[in-house]
């Protein structure tokens, strides 16, 4: 197995499925997010079977004359029939002559590694058959490429995606893997169990004719949750993560353990809630508070103006989120 990292293309930055251009990545984010990016997938590669690659080991190496020989293998009016860039063109909005270069790149990837298998997601169609032309130019046999259905994130809108923050992280701890899993939508429930569990679909399909007969979808929830997170921690710390959130949800207790921070008096609100991690910005809080999805001590915030008193409280934001406060 071949564990392609494209440090060199992520420079270039990615423009499957943007509606602008995507700012590309520096040298020291490219191998920050390398270092993150093997740590996640050994959870699910065979380290001893998997050698891990970079597609900077080529692509520095070639030469500016080649870069030419290699865009005049494919023309514009071919990179126009990727569905982003279409769009793109068709609304006035700019393309970049870079990002040409991004599934021309990744394409000739598959021709350096000679790769005779490629799995992608299927937004990333057309780049994989890219490399199977450009393989074909190369006279080497074309690879087959298999692709794989797009999971969309917590809300059942977009895709899984971090900068979304509607994502389940691999390297998540138990418990926030827990909560996350419980707290989509029944509906979106069947669509993770059919793209993530390991059940077949007859067994998906009886637990759907349970739902109907009127099981609680969250025991089936309970099922996809502890499969999920024993693959990737262990079953004991499956086991333990159902019980928090038992005791946490079901019973409406505060977690034991949480993250704790300290402020000086005279903290607004919105400042602390973002500067506690419980949200992402002001303006989150702001919505959180309106919501009325922000409490203090389990009593809800009204004022989104409120400036907290000194001492030491539990703030919560929405089901999951907790941090012990010490203002002084």
């Amino acid at each position: 197995i071949l564990f392609l990292i494209g440090d060199f293309t992520g420079m270039i930055g990615d423009p499957t499925g943007k509606s602008a251009t995507r700012p590309p990545l520096t040298q020291e984010q490219v191998i920050e997010n390398a270092q993150s990016y093997q740590d996640q997938v050994f959870k699910i590669l065979d380290k001893e079977k998997t050698t891990v690659v970079y597609n900077s080991e080529w692509m520095n190496k070639m030469s500016s004359t080649e870069m030419i020989q290699l865009a005049s293998q494919q023309t514009v009016a071919r990179m126009l029939e990727r569905d982003d860039f279409s769009k793109r063109y068709k609304s006035g909005k700019s393309i970049s002559i870079h990002e040409f270069l991004y599934p021309l790149i990744q394409g000739y990837d598959s021709v350096a590694l000679e790769s005779d298998v490629e799995l992608g997601g299927t937004d990333q169609k057309f780049n994989l058959l890219m490399g199977r032309e450009l393989q074909k130019q190369a006279k080497m046999e074309q690879q087959v490429i298999l692709t794989m259905p797009i999971l969309e994130g917590l809300d059942g809108v977009q895709k899984m995606s971090k900068s979304l923050d509607n994502y389940i992280g691999i390297d998540d701890k138990p418990d926030d893997m827990f909560g996350k899993i419980m707290s989509i939508s029944d509906e979106l429930m069947w669509r993770y169990l059919e793209l993530l569990s390991f059940e077949s679909l007859e067994t998906i399909a009886s637990w759907k004719t349970e739902i109907e007969n009127g099981e609680n979808p969250r025991n089936i929830k309970f099922r996809l949750a502890e499969e999920i997170i024993t693959r990737f921690h262990s079953n004991d710390d499956a086991k333990q993560a159902q019980q928090n959130f038992i005791n946490r949800f079901a019973k409406n207790k505060v977690p034991d353990e949480m993250p704790e921070f300290n402020f000086d008096a005279g903290i607004k609100i919105a400042n602390l809630l973002k500067d506690a991690s419980l949200v992402n910005s002001t303006s989150d809080a702001f919505r959180m508070i309106k919501e009325g999805a922000a409490k203090i001590e389990g009593e809800k915030i009204s004022d989104r103006n409120l400036v907290p008193e000194a001492g030491t409280a539990v703030y919560q934001v929405g089901k999951r989120k907790f941090a012990r406060v010490t203002i002084t």
